[in-house]
Formats: structure tokens, C-alpha cells, sequence
């Protein structure tokens, strides 16, 4: 049987879970996801744990966050004041926001704390310092 190498284009089932057995994310009800393994689109922990699959195989895949999501980056977090942010916007933590880089780019951004002066926003991915677990079946290579 033909076994995956990098450059392959595969597809694979997923379910991803924090070591708390959380769920985060799953194709189970969608399409297999599709990629070319060693490309960079998908985090490395993962990327690595297919070549030598076949079809058909399963596998669990414990990444750690450092080849996740990598870990908190503290300076991606900033208090900006309240005024700064437009009245209509709900302030609870939780929420997620879009705001602009200096340059143009859209950038998401979490509200993680809320004073009375400033609202304190996250840039970090949302599973940034975390653990994670994949299960995942290899459906297809080509």
C-alpha cells in the first residue's frame, strides 16, 4: 500500500480535544480536510504525524502547544480604554472582536478582562498555550 510522504495531498477525518477531553474541533458531519502535508497548512505537530500513514489508518496524536499554536504571548494583549471602543459593542469577556492593524490587516481579537477606564483585548489564538489531542483516520492520498 502507498504510505504518505511530504508533498502528498491528503484527506483526513479529525476530532481535536484539550487534554481535558474537550472537544474543539471535528470533521465528523463534514468533508475529510484537505492538504499537502509538510505545505505548513495545518500545525506542525499534526502535519508530522502523517507520513508512513495508509488509507484506512488511525491514529492519536498528542501535540504539545509549542508545536500547536505555540505558547501565550503576553504582548499580544492590550488594555485600550473604553472610549476607544464603539459604544454598540457589547463589553463581555468572551467576546470576539476584528480590529485593524496599522497596516490594513484584520486582526481577531478577544475582550479577556473589562475595568472601568480600559478593555483588555487578546490576539493570542484562542488554543495558544494549550496541549492538544487529535484523533485522525487517513480517508485518502494522492
Amino acid at each position: 500500500m502507498t504510505q504518505v510522504k511530504s508533498g502528498d495531498t491528503v484527506a483526513i477525518h479529525y476530532t481535536g480535544t484539550l487534554l481535558d477531553g474537550t472537544t474543539f474541533d471535528s470533521s465528523d458531519g463534514r468533508d475529510p480536510l484537505e492538504f499537502v502535508v509538510g505545505s505548513g497548512q495545518i500545525i506542525p505537530g499534526l502535519d508530522v504525524a502523517l507520513p508512513g500513514m495508509e488509507v484506512g489508518d488511525k491514529k492519536t496524536v498528542d501535540i504539545p502547544c509549542a508545536e500547536a499554536y505555540g505558547p501565550l504571548n503576553p504582548e499580544m494583549r492590550q488594555a485600550v480604554p473604553r472610549e476607544g471602543i464603539p459604544a454598540d459593542i457589547k463589553l463581555d469577556i468572551g467576546t470576539q472582536l476584528q480590529m485593524q492593524t496599522p497596516d490594513g490587516q484584520a486582526m481577531a481579537v478577544m475582550i479577556v478582562d473589562v475595568d472601568e477606564a480600559t478593555v483588555t483585548l487578546d490576539a493570542n489564538h484562542p488554543l495558544a498555550g494549550k496541549d492538544l489531542k487529535f484523533d485522525i483516520e487517513l480517508i485518502s492520498i494522492s
